[in-house]
């Protein structure tokens, strides 16, 4: 945030970070979770042709409910689950998409870049495991990641100015994760546009 005041939008570090505040079992996901994983996967599926794109879609549907959830509770998003996403997505890239895979992989870096500048400035206003979510949009979506990022600083800020607004000078500094935000915008670039007939 600007000067004036301040909500951490994230300190959301991966682990082996610099901040490792939650206990494991806060990484530890629930039915509730998982049934919401299941059937946005489900919708990612069916919003896609039968093939590769279509499993490609629901997986990456799950991994974002999984992180948004995790993220939520514990302020953390846990290396073994964005690294290993981040290899099937790119050897499903080689694999599915190889006329595609330079613009994936630039398209990743962009996205990267995007909010790992922020967090050399400043490593408590954006934590490396958004970055490396960032990462995974980017291989995923492609530049379309960047129409994600936007969604999700946009829907941040709503949220951190409530808090502010609630929570007075204290809220300033509270840490509000962003990987949920940044997987609602993933969300939302991936399903809606086909639902709609625009994808």
């Amino acid at each position: 945030m600007q000067a004036g005041w301040q909500v951490v939008v994230a300190d959301t570090h991966a682990e082996g970070g610099r901040v490792a505040r939650a206990a494991p079992a806060d990484q530890y996901v629930g039915a509730p979770v998982g049934v919401a994983a299941a059937a946005l996967a489900a919708l990612a599926f069916a919003s896609y042709p039968l093939g590769s794109a279509a499993a490609l879609a629901a997986f990456l549907a799950a991994v974002l409910v999984v992180i948004a959830a995790i993220d939520l509770r514990s302020m953390t998003i846990p290396n073994r689950i964005v690294l290993p996403a981040i290899a099937i997505v790119l050897i499903a890239d080689l694999a599915f998409f190889p006329g595609r895979t330079a613009e994936l992989v630039l398209a990743a870096a962009v996205a990267g870049t995007v909010l790992l500048v922020p967090s050399l400035i400043n490593r408590s206003w954006m934590g490396m495991g958004d970055v490396k979510l960032a990462l995974l949009l980017g291989l995923a979506l492609g530049w379309a990641a960047i129409g994600a990022l936007m969604i999700a600083f946009v829907t941040v800020l709503p949220v951190a100015l409530v808090m502010v607004l609630r929570g007075g000078t204290p809220a300033r500094k509270a840490a509000l994760p962003f990987g949920p935000f940044i997987a609602f915008g993933a969300l939302i670039v991936l399903i809606v546009p086909r639902l709609v007939g625009l994808g």
